[in-house]
Order: structure tokens, then sequence, then C-alpha cells
């Protein structure tokens, strides 16, 4: 290829556009004439599929919401080494992927014993314990189970959903049967997403292990693919979930349903037409081979194609200089560019034909670019990078709210799984709403409504032990106090019990409280966010009084209705003042983040301790936003503030958090 002029120019070119297939035959696609603007670029790195989400690893920048996808409408042919038959091709590599799949595992004695099939309990709760046969289908990557019972509907689900598997009591529904199964028989399959967890029982502790140890293996071989059968596999397994009534075809409704669920904004009549063009068979449903097909018009990348064609020499493929001037141009890549060019296209190239000619197709390039190593996330920053060393304030929090609940607000689920699934996906803040409870031990729940109640003991006991099991930097437990000052007390004994040294007590280094101490000094520690009898000042000069209770404003978070949406102050909630009694034991646990009632910055520039917290409701903090902007980010380079989602929000959806990071809201609680 000419090298490119650094001036602006025009060429227009007419060429004959050419395709070899797997085979090594050339076969014509016709002429064409293209123009190129040939013109200095601006320096970027090329990405797929629109937002990128980014995530570090001590969990206090948390991600940005989910982008969507946008299918392209296929009208020309893209160039490659490709076959007459593209869907033929892409099948038989499905079964050859398959097939590999089954050789890589053929020798494993506990994949062998999950393709013979075993009987288990599956659990629900204490009181439904029934008996299921699970079996690991021939695929390799699919668990069917079913009733005993003759005539009864079967499930299944795949292991490309599982994200962990979990041995013994640790699960809320395996804790409450510990007194009647042994820990070595139980185990819980973990999936991705909100669906629930699987609770099982086997019959014995070898054919518990003989499960557990297969799944993960299982897991381990998924997470060690190929770029090409993770794709093959990801098409696969949105088939089986369009295909509702399981008879190995997709009608149009499917389909609709299918490009919901993948989350592909696109309208009817463009999809329907795409499902006409690849109903080969003109049966008004789609097949495993013409699914593929569907897929390939539905994902073609006219954005990536114009890169492509722009750095190729011929417009069919990508020679290694071809590359080579890609990865320096476009993709800032410094170091041996030929000897990483000669990389990606062993890793990436499906043509065994394109490799001997050491060159990329556009179904390598595009697999190249959607894999990790294409994205624009730097390598370099998956581990910590950050300065770690600034003040709390200096850094956004992962952060739950009404962590406990599973589903809706109203009559959803509580459950310790919550707090597992927060803490294992790095989560750093997580919430309690703490009630009275019988026997004198407190609940969690949320306060007057239908949602079930658990312990506050066993969300501690998750706390304990899933706290820093992703991430050593420090876990703050936001508590929302409506208990007795008796139970209280209670919750402080379980406190300091269950977490040890974990907790944080005191003050570190018995320091002058001067500034809230940083991320690194706090690893391994969990920090109370409550209210508190007084301030550290008091604390560390000793002048707190000895009594055993003491005397707080109550706050409730009480959900305040927007005016621009119903009728101003007549129907507006009201914010309960009273006053709430404190055991000094609890009050006491709280150092760096006493929560407090949060009334105007001007307030605050002048009374605020660097250690108190105010939280808002999003409404209100818009409201702050709107009329003092610069004042909020100022607040908040001092101290930390937390927004909370609005109580209109029943249905566990969330505000847009980056109008909130922008004004540098360190804790936004997100359902």
């Amino acid at each position: 290829m000419q090298s490119r002029s650094k001036e602006k120019r025009e060429k227009e070119e007419v060429q004959t556009i050419s395709s070899i297939d797997h085979d090594g035959n050339v076969r014509s696609l016709g002429n064409r004439t293209r123009t190129r603007n040939i013109q200095p670029r601006e320096k970027k790195k090329v990405r797929v599929g629109g937002v990128t989400l980014l995530s570090h690893v001590a969990a206090f920048y948390p991600c940005g919401p989910q982008c969507r996808q946008t299918a392209a409408d296929p009208h020309d042919q893209r160039p490659g080494f490709r076959n007459e038959h593209p869907t033929d091709d892409f099948v038989r590599q499905q079964e050859m992927a398959s097939t590999e799949r089954g050789f890589c595992v053929k020798g494993d004695e506990n994949i062998q014993s999950m393709l013979v099939g075993t009987l288990m309990r599956k659990i629900k709760s204490r009181n439904w314990k029934k008996q299921r046969y699970f079996k690991l289908q021939d695929d390799i990557m699919t668990i069917w189970y079913k009733s005993k019972k003759a005539g009864k509907a079967h499930s299944t689900f795949s292991v490309s959903d599982v994200e962990v598997v979990r041995e013994g009591h640790q699960s809320e529904v395996l804790l409450s049967i510990a007194d009647v199964f042994p820990a070595n028989r139980c185990f819980t399959v973990v999936f991705r997403g909100r669906r629930g967890n699987l609770d099982l029982v086997a019959e014995s502790a070898e054919e518990a292990q003989s499960w557990i140890k297969g799944l993960r293996k299982l897991i381990e071989n998924l997470e060690n693919m190929g770029e090409r059968e993770k794709l093959d596999q990801w098409i696969g397994d949105w088939f089986k979930k369009a295909d509702k009534n399981k008879d190995g075809r997709m009608n149009f409704k499917e389909v609709r349903d299918l490009l919901r669920m993948m989350n592909v904004d696109m309208n009817e009549h463009h999809a329907h037409r795409l499902f006409t063009m690849a109903d080969k068979s003109q049966t008004g449903a789609l097949e495993g081979d013409e699914f593929v097909l569907f897929y390939k018009m539905l994902t073609q990348r006219e954005d990536i194609l114009k890169i492509f064609q722009e750095f190729s020499s011929d417009g069919q493929k990508l020679s290694q200089t071809d590359l080579e001037e890609f990865l320096r141009e476009e993709q800032l890549e410094g170091g041996d560019i030929h000897h990483r060019a000669q990389e990606l296209i062993e890793c990436y190239e499906p043509s065994d034909t394109a490799k001997l000619l050491k060159a990329m197709t556009f179904d390598g390039f595009l697999m190249y670019l959607g894999s990790a190593e294409g994205s624009i996330f730097s390598p370099q920053c998956r581990g910590i990078f950050q300065d770690m060393s600034q003040p709390l304030c200096h850094y956004f929090i992962s952060s739950s709210h009404n962590t406990y609940l599973m589903e809706d607000q109203l009559r959803g689920q509580s459950s310790v799984e919550g707090y597992i699934r927060a803490l294992n996906r790095g989560c750093r803040c997580v919430e309690v709403d703490c009630w009275d409870g019988a026997n004198g031990e407190p609940i969690v729940y949320h306060g007057h409504t239908f949602t079930s109640k658990i312990l506050f003991k066993d969300v501690v006991n998750a706390l304990g032990k899933y706290a820093f099991k992703v991430s050593e930097y420090p876990v703050i437990l936001s508590i929302e106090n409506h208990c007795s000052v008796d139970q209280q007390r209670v919750m402080a004994q379980h406190l300091k019990h269950i977490l040890g040294d974990k907790l944080l007590k005191g003050m570190l280094d018995s320091r002058a409280p001067v500034g809230l101490p940083t991320p690194e000094e706090l690893k391994g520690k969990i920090l109370l966010k409550a209210k508190k009898i007084g301030g550290l000042e008091e604390s560390f000069n000793g002048t707190v009084e000895d009594s055993l209770t003491g005397e707080v404003s109550e706050e409730d978070e009480v959900a305040e209705i927007d005016e621009d949406n119903l009728y101003r102050e007549s129907i507006r909630r009201r914010v309960k003042r009273s006053k709430q009694r404190l055991s000094k034991e609890l009050s006491d646990c709280v150092v760096y983040c006493k929560s407090v009632h949060f009334r105007s910055f001007k307030h605050a520039r002048i009374h605020s301790k660097f250690y108190e917290v105010a939280s808002f409701t999003e409404s209100k903090a818009r409201k702050h936003l709107r009329e003092a902007g610069a004042e909020f980010v100022h607040h908040n380079s001092r101290q930390l503030t937390r927004v909370y989602p609005t109580g209109f929000r029943t249905d566990s959806s969330n505000f847009n958090p980056q109008e909130m990071w922008n004004a540098g809201c360190q804790i936004g609680d997100y359902n």
C-alpha cells in the first residue's frame, strides 16, 4: 500500500474486488469505484461496541451505564477469505469446537460422572426440598435436569451463565438446613446477573465433590477458550434462550424477543427483512445454520469495514504490512510491531489460507477488535495503578442501596445473598436497614413494606467472610438505625464479636483528628457509617460522657417527591425530625463516617467536620447542583457525600450517576 500523504487529497480508484475462500479458491465479487478522503487523522485507539465500560479493581471507580447496539443494514459483501456458504462453515467450526472441548475434558473422571447423571436434591427453603436428576449434555456446555416424575418438564442452563460454584453452606438457603444436611454434601451454583442461585444437596460427599470439581473445570475450560470458540458458544447460548418452545427452530416472534434480550435497537420492519433473508428454507423459522447467517447480517459493522478498507492495500485483506501500519498509526502501539502483527494474525485469523499468506481477513480483524487485546482499556490499568494515598473523600466509591433486596423495593425478597454478590463484584459500601426483631435479635428489611426479613447477625457474618475477597481496600457499612437502645447494644456486640479486628473501632495510630485517612491506610478495615454521640474531638480528648445512651436528631430517609411531578407542598412527605436514643456501644463503633443532617452549604462551610457524611435523595442532589454547583463541588472536596435513589424507584431502577460524579459525590448508592 502506498504511504499516505499528510496533506488532504482525494483519490478515486477502480478496484476488482475478489475473495479467497478457505480452500484457496479465488472468486470475483465484481468491480466497484470508491472515493477515499486521505488526510491527517487524529491519533486515537479504535474500539468496538460504543461506550467502553471501565471498572477499577479497588472498586473505588464504579462503572457507567450499559450501551446499546445498533444493527447495520447489510447490502455489501464484506471482503476477506470466505466460503461460498459461510453458515455451513460456521456450523462446521461450531461442531469441531464442541468436539475439541469434549476431547479436552474426556479424560476427566468428574466430567464423565456428570455425563452419566446424578440424582440430587434441589433446595429452595427449609420446607422445599425436591429430588431432581441432573445431567451434563454431550455438548459439554449444557446442564439438563428434571423431576423424577414422568411427564414433568425439564430445565437447562449453560455453563457460560455460571459465575461461581460455592462449596458447603455458603448460601442463606443452605445455612437454614445446616442441621439436616452436612456441608460436604452441599454446594451452590451462582449465576451471572439477577438469576437466583441453585442450591443443591448430593447423596454423598463424593458425588458433591464430583459436581463441584467438574463444574469448576468446565468454567475454567470456558475461560480458556479462543475468541472463535467463545463467539460460537455465545451464539449458541442466545439461540437456546430465544427458542422458547425448544423445537430447534426460531420464529419471528422469538427473534423479536431475542433482539430485546440482546439490547439491540432495531425497527421491526428491518428485523423482519433480515429474518426473511436468513430463512433460506422458506419455512418461516430459522434453524441453527440460518440463525448464524441472521447473526452475521445483524452484527455487520460498516464503521469497522470502512477502517478495514482504508488500511487494506487491495480492499479484501490486511497484509502483514497493512496490519503493522494500522497498529502503528491507529492503535498507537510501539515496540516490535512486526512481531506483534504476526502474533495477532496467528491468534485471531480464522482462515488457514490467510495465515499462510500472513494476512488478516475482515472476520479476523473483527475478532481482534472485539477481544481484550483490541479494547480501548489499557491492559496496564487492570490492576491498581492509581495513587491510593489520598484522603478517602478524593475517591469514587462503588456503593449499593438497600443491598439486602434481591428484587423490588416493596415486596421483594431480602437475602444475605445480596451482600455476598455485591462484595464479590467489588462493591465497597453496603447498606442495612435495622429494626427491632423477635427474641432480642435485630432484623434487616425495608421498613413499612412487605419485603421479607433477615437477621442482622447473618448480614455481619457475610460481611466478615466476603468483605475482602475481591479487594483489600476498606468497606463502609452504612446503617439506617431504627432499633431500640437494647437491640442497638446487640448490634454492637455482633459487630465486635464477628468482625473482630476488621472493624475500625478508633482513630488510626491515635492521631489527633485533622482529616480523613487514605484507602491505603484503611486496607482490611470495615468502617461503620451511622449516627454518633458527639464527635471525634471529644473521643480523642476523652470528654465524651460516660452515660450508656445519648440523643441525636433523627433524620429518616423518606422519599422526597419531586415538585415537577406532583402537586407541590400539599402532597410532599415531610422528613421526620425527632430525637433518637443511641447506645454508646454502637456509637463508639462509628469513627470516620458520622451520619449528619445537611442544612446548607453555608452552615457546612462553617460548622461541618471532615468525618461527617450527609445523604441526599437524587432529586435533592440535582437541586443543589442547579442552585449551588460550585459550592457542592467544594463541599465534596472536604468530606464524603452519599446520594441514593428516590423512593419512587420501587422497581429498583437507578439514576444516571454521571451528573453526581461530575460534582464529586463519592457514594452513589445504586439498587
